[in-house]
């Protein structure tokens, strides 16, 4: 299975945008990589680009842009706000999806060995990746910056970088190679310009000082805005979400005669993130995260999901296991068991013509297959149709269901509001009736199948089994609602209880 990450290396550059653009230029139009968002701060002198993908490509499109900024960027020369202490100054890898904590620490390690090797550029390993417990804060590890640390890395064992010599490069230093979760990078503007009142207000709120958990916090002053500044990063928005964190600071502000003039994000955030911070300032009591307008839509097939995965809900098939069982447990109304059941016919009839294909002569004819696999196959692509088809006709269902509330009294809309309740009992009808096909088809010629694959074969009825039962359940729940609305329902539930008897061996 490809398992994707997120890196986000920030650089010391944040005015030059030609320069800016070389080194991101590595990652562009690379396969296997997408560069997201690039977001450059001049007064920070510092830019923070965040790009995913799969790990060898990350790896290579990141070395990449170290490489272009160690050519091109000289700290000597170099003055900001923020702290730095190297060209590429801080390069952390974040697991998403199926990735783990372990391969992206991974991944920051085999880039620190590259980093140092072929660019005589030091490496602390921090976060998570750090090999010693003092190093996993990167503010413990940049303390002083450039400067300071280029003096103490030669005498104090504790300032010692993790890979490489006991000296900073001379022009781009020595960067911080990591792995961490999601981090949410956000600052508050102050009304005030005293960078001592921000230093005292970090101070209160950072957890290392006691304040909130997974709170990093630092003072500064923005000369060319005229503004002080809480820099900010939530290393876990779940435990702290933003909202407590902007209340902290502004009780904080106001002890100093300040407020927060307004506030700003670094890069990308989660969308949960602010969706807890909506509902916790909009005072929503039970809301239903599903009723947002873009995700339904999205789901509908109106819009594209961001980021797409294989198209909209209803295009399931098409899914990888994992993307399909990610989507099934949102929490949604499609996919759900119609599509399930759908699967696991279709996986029954895959495994069963699986058993048969190794069970035949190795010496046969490779054209002379035997008949049966070839139905069975067929039947495998019908119930892969199904998934989608079931999930499709559950939102016509709901479709059909508004129109007719916003025209009671329109025929028309009745009238579709019944084929759309018929269609959806006819799509799980036709999966259980498939089911019990192809489970006779695979006890029939049961004597064909080898005793070392008879496991398989058991395996496939089980499967059958539950995707007949399964969709039986939804014919049923169709077919008792269309009998509520008025609509005529006797042959459906017939052709139910004909399913129900011929069930799978």
């Amino acid at each position: 299975m490809t398992t994707w990450f997120e890196c986000v290396p920030n650089f010391s550059e944040g005015r030059d945008a030609a320069r800016i653009e070389r080194i991101v230029a590595p990652a562009r139009n690379r396969p296997g990589v997408v560069v997201l968002d690039v977001e450059a701060n001049a007064d920070h002198h510092r830019s923070v680009v965040s790009l995913a993908g799969t790990g060898p490509e990350l790896l290579e499109a990141v070395f990449g842009m170290i490489a272009v900024a160690v050519r091109e960027v000289d700290l000597t020369r170099h003055r900001g706000a923020h702290p730095r202490m190297g060209a590429a100054d801080v390069v952390p890898f974040v697991p998403l999806g199926e990735a783990t904590r372990e391969e992206a620490v991974a991944l920051a390690r085999r880039l620190a060995a590259r980093v140092w090797s072929e660019l005589q550029v030091p490496v602390y390993l921090y976060a998570d990746a750090a090999e010693r417990p003092d190093h996993r804060d990167l503010g413990v590890l940049r303390a002083g910056g450039f400067e300071a640390i280029r003096e103490a890395v030669a005498l104090d064992p504790a300032r010692r970088p993790d890979v490489g010599g006991a000296a900073v490069h001379p022009t781009a230093g020595i960067v911080a190679i990591g792995a961490r979760p999601v981090l949410i990078a956000y600052n508050a503007n102050l009304t005030t310009s005293d960078g001592q009142v921000a230093r005292r207000i970090a101070h209160a709120v950072r957890a290392r000082d006691g304040g909130l958990a997974e709170v990093k916090a630092l003072g500064l002053e923005i000369a060319g805005r005229g503004r002080a500044q809480v820099s900010l990063n939530l290393t876990d928005y779940r435990r702290t979400p933003i909202h407590r964190v902007l209340e902290m600071v502004r009780a904080e502000a106001r002890r100093y005669g300040a407020e927060v003039a307004e506030t700003e994000i670094v890069g990308l955030v989660p969308e949960e993130a602010l969706l807890d911070a909506a509902e916790h300032y909009l005072q929503l009591n039970g809301f239903d995260r599903k009723n947002l307008l873009e995700r339904q839509l999205a789901r509908a097939g109106a819009v594209a999901a961001s980021p797409p995965v294989a198209g909209p809900a209803t295009d399931l098939a098409g899914l990888t296991v994992t993307e399909f069982a990610h989507r099934l447990s949102d929490r949604t109304p499609t996919p759900g068991g119609g599509s399930a059941a759908a699967l696991a016919a279709a996986l029954g009839a895959s495994l069963g013509a699986m058993a048969l294909a190794y069970s035949e002569s190795a010496s046969q004819d490779p054209g002379a297959e035997l008949p049966v696999r070839a139905e069975l196959r067929a039947a495998r692509d019908r119930c892969l149709d199904r998934i989608g088809a079931d999930a499709r006709s559950f939102e016509a269902v709901g479709a059909a269901r508004r129109a007719l509330r916003a025209s009671p009294e329109d025929p028309a809309a009745r009238a579709a509001w019944g084929a759309a309740l018929r269609a959806a009992a006819e799509v799980p009808l036709a999966v259980a009736v498939e089911a019990t096909a192809v489970g006779r088809l695979l006890e029939e010629h049961r004597a064909r199948v080898k005793p070392a694959l008879e496991s398989d074969r058991t395996t496939a009825l089980a499967l059958l089994r539950a995707a007949h039962q399964g969709a039986l359940a939804n014919v049923a729940t169709n077919v008792a609602e269309l009998a509520r609305a008025g609509f005529p329902a006797e042959e459906l539930r017939a052709a139910w209880a004909r399913a129900a008897q011929a069930a799978p061996p």
